[in-house]
C-alpha cells in the first residue's frame, strides 16, 4: 500500500492504496464521486475525464500514484463554479444534453478548452471535445453550446 496525497476538488486528501489502482476507481469507490463515469475503460471515450493540474485527462488510464501532489478536479468540484453554470445554461439552451452519460466529460473538456482559449473557433471547439464520445445529441448542438458559453462567459475564462 502506498500513501497518496493530493488535492481533490480543492481539499487536501490522503489515501492508502496501491499506487497502480486506476484513478477512476478511487474517485468513484473511495471518494463517492460518481459523476466520473466509466465508458470504454481504455481512455478513448472521455466519460471519465477530470482535470489534473488544469489539464484534461482520462482517469481510467491514470494510475493513482500519478495523483501524488497534484490537483484533481472532477465534475463535482467544477459544478460549484460560475464557469460551470454558464456551460450548464448553454448546454440546456442548445439542447446539447440527452441521456447525460457523456455530459460530465464534455463539461470538463469544454472547461479545459475555454480555460486555454476563451474565444475558440468552431474547428477549435470540435477539436477540444474530440476526445469525448456522445451517441445521443450529435456534436453540432454540443459545439453550439460551447460557443454560446464562450460568448456568455466573456471575462470568466
Amino acid at each position: 500500500m502506498d500513501k497518496i496525497e493530493f488535492t481533490l476538488n480543492g481539499k487536501q486528501v490522503s489515501i492508502e492504496k496501491d499506487g497502480t489502482a486506476r484513478l477512476l476507481d478511487v474517485l468513484r469507490e473511495d471518494f463517492s464521486l460518481i459523476g466520473v463515469k466509466e465508458g470504454c475503460g481504455e481512455g478513448e471515450c472521455g466519460a471519465c475525464a477530470v482535470l489534473i493540474d488544469g489539464v484534461i485527462a482520462n482517469s481510467c488510464i491514470v494510475p493513482l500514484g500519478n495523483a501524488q501532489g497534484r490537483s484533481i478536479v472532477t465534475i463535482e468540484g467544477f459544478s460549484g463554479t460560475a464557469r460551470y453554470r454558464v456551460l450548464e445554461e448553454s448546454f440546456a439552451e442548445c439542447g446539447a444534453v440527452q441521456c447525460g452519460f457523456c455530459t460530465p466529460g464534455m463539461m470538463i473538456a469544454a472547461e479545459s478548452l475555454l480555460n486555454g482559449n476563451n474565444s475558440p473557433s468552431e474547428a477549435e471547439i470540435r477539436e477540444g471535445i474530440s476526445g469525448n464520445l456522445c451517441r445521443c445529441t450529435g456534436y453540432n448542438m454540443i459545439a453550439e453550446a460551447v460557443a454560446l458559453a464562450a460568448e456568455k462567459g466573456k471575462g470568466l475564462w
